[in-house]
């Protein structure tokens, strides 16, 4: 498992269309993603999921990813995350 932190850098947080953006980003990996909020898990690869989270702008993240392509998950979300959930 590996762990890293993200920041929230969309203007609006992540509402409808940048929690597709994660799904999307998620699914293309084996690994299970999660993404961790105040505490909270939620899994990268449900939009119902991330919708939940609630994230807004600037909020602090980590980003856990198990499996086979573990490293290059968490490298991938990270990068969606902090260039403002455009893929």
């Amino acid at each position: 498992m590996i762990e890293k932190k993200a920041t929230v850098k969309n203007e609006t947080g992540i509402h409808a269309r940048p929690a597709l953006s994660v799904v999307k980003e998620a699914s293309k990996f084996k690994s299970e993603v999660l993404i961790v909020k105040d505490g909270n898990e939620y899994n990268a690869k449900s939009i119902v999921a991330i919708m939940c989270m609630a994230a807004a702008k600037d909020d602090e993240v980590i980003i856990k990813a198990s499996g086979a392509d573990e490293e290059a998950a968490a490298v991938a979300m990270v990068k969606l995350i902090e260039q403002g959930l455009t893929n």
